[in-house]
């Protein structure tokens, strides 16, 4: 019996522990600055334009707290891939997000992040990102390293993440995950005592835009 209640007990551990782990501990954290200026896209003989739509792409995210995480998403945005002599690193990405759409795994919390307290989208209807430079190579395997201005809650911040990239003549595909502290873009609702919300959001692109 005593062996018995040690196991139940070394169960309920690590139950414990995995709901208290921390999603962001395994990706790279962005590096945050003051936003950049950005140059327009080149219009060269060379540029081709790929659209992002959700129908071809997926805006994630997860948030956690001490007792667990949630995952979520963004239903509508738009974008776009300016691809340019057929190099990344001359090429330039558009993003602009529909923040109303956001959906979680939980209808109460969804409907907590469109207030004041999180992404106020009645104030802030939209969040939008735009590349400034893309450089070849990047952490963990990445083919390529990201730099962007991320207008997020009225808050413009420069932002740097490794992402992988690769264009056939029809499709482009970047994906990428990363956290961002959400502090950093004036989102600092704490939580409950018992509750408290982390400040490392992880961030999940998985974009497959179609040229023309």
């Amino acid at each position: 019996m005593k062996r018995l209640g040690a196991f139940a007990t070394l169960v309920s551990l690590l139950i414990v522990v995995a709901a208290c782990n921390n999603p962001a501990s395994d990706v790279n954290k962005a590096v945050t600055g003051e936003a950049q200026k950005a140059t327009s896209p080149q219009t060269t003989a060379g540029a081709q334009q790929y659209t992002i739509t959700p129908q071809n792409s997926k805006i994630e995210f997860v948030g956690s707290k001490v007792t667990g995480s949630h995952n979520g998403s963004f239903e509508k945005f738009t974008g776009q891939i300016h691809y340019t002599n057929n190099d990344p690193t001359q090429s330039h990405v558009t993003i602009t997000i529909d923040t109303p759409s956001v959906q979680t795994d939980d209808p109460k919390l969804t409907e907590h992040l469109k207030t004041p307290d999180f992404f106020d989208t009645a104030k802030f209807p939209d969040a939008s990102f735009e590349s400034t430079a893309i450089k070849t190579g990047g952490e963990k395997g990445a083919t390529h390293t990201v730099t962007g201005n991320l207008k997020l809650h009225g808050v413009t911040k420069s932002i740097t993440f490794p992402a992988t990239i690769s264009v056939t003549p029809d499709v482009a595909t970047v994906d990428a995950d990363f956290a961002i502290n959400r502090k950093d873009f004036g989102i600092n609702y704490p939580g409950a005592r018992d509750n408290l919300i982390r400040d490392d959001v992880v961030m999940r692109l998985r974009l497959r835009a179609n040229k023309g």
